[in-house]
């Protein structure tokens, strides 16, 4: 009997005991957790192979932050390549470096004399034959030796009715001045009868070339014909320009009335008229360009 109480005191303290063993047990349990629990405010420091969200190497759920390619480089346009300057013509004139050299029919010295070239007078090279410059004089194809010229060169025009018109005046170097000159035509393209292309004042000079090399119709006197066209100031000067000049008799008038010449420009300070002797080609004097008044432009 004795025995028995024994006993169940016995289990009746351990039926005390084992809750605080249970309690114990869940408070290290606790315990071992807080190792796998990040404090507040900082990133998971779960092991690599923890959670139930790891990838393949242990990653975390968090999304991974993406790396956009770099864009590819539009590539830089291939530059234009820049525009080839035009090509600029020359025409060649000759310049004689001897006294009273025979102009010829043909290039010897066999052929007929048709005048002689002074000192410094200009022509047109239109073409060459051996040693001698084939030219233009009076209106016929002639030649000079080679020996007694020296050639210069002036850009053309690109306009070929302006080299049309100038082509028509070198055939006319060496025609004789006349004053009052029958003119080619009546302004307004009717012809005049007693007309005669082997003299030439030069108003009349300038109607001719360009109703022959362009189909111009330009007026019978400087007065008139300076209100034609287009002016063009000095500094803009063009090859085909005309240019009008006052002369000793007429700069004390005023307006139009000071005109007393024109001049077809060439370029490079040349210009093709006639004046008190024959058609030439010569260079402008100071003289001159103290007489200068204006330019027109006909084409």
């Amino acid at each position: 009997m004795k025995f028995l109480k024994n006993t169940l005191a016995l289990l009746l303290a351990l039926s005390f005991l084992t809750p605080s063993v249970a309690l114990l047990s869940g408070s290290e349990q606790a315990n071992n957790n807080e190792l796998f629990t990040p404090p507040l405010g900082t990133e998971s420091t779960l092991p690599e192979n923890g959670g139930d969200n790891s990838g393949e190497n242990g990653n975390t759920s968090e999304t991974p932050e993406i790396i956009e390619p770099s864009p590819t480089p539009t590539p830089e346009p291939e530059p234009e390549p820049e525009p080839e300057p035009p090509k600029i013509s020359y025409a060649q004139y000759i310049r004689c470096t001897g006294d009273s050299v025979n102009i010829r029919s043909g290039a010897g010295t066999g052929f007929a004399t048709l005048g002689q070239a002074e000192k410094g007078e200009n022509y047109a090279v239109v073409g060459k034959s051996g040693s001698w410059y084939q030219t233009y004089y009076r209106g016929k194809t002639a030649y000079i030796y080679a020996s007694y010229a020296a050639v210069l060169s002036i850009a053309q025009s690109d306009n070929t009715e302006i080299e049309r018109v100038i082509k028509e005046g070198y055939k006319l170097i060496g025609v004789p001045y006349v004053y009052g000159a029958v003119r080619l035509h009546d302004g307004k393209g009717k012809l005049l009868g007693g007309f005669s292309a082997q003299k030439f004042d030069c108003l009349s000079l300038i109607q001719y070339v360009f109703y022959k090399g362009a189909g111009e119709l330009l007026q019978v006197n400087t007065r008139t014909q300076v209100k034609q066209g287009k002016h063009v100031p000095k500094s803009e000067l063009k090859r085909g320009d005309c240019i009008f000049f006052t002369n000793a008799s007429r700069k004390h008038l005023s307006g139009i009335e000071r005109i007393g010449h024109v001049a077809l420009y060439l370029g490079d300070n040349y210009i093709l008229h006639t004046a008190s002797d024959y058609a030439r080609i010569e260079k402008i004097s100071s003289t001159r360009w103290g007489y200068y008044v204006e330019a027109r432009r006909f084409i």
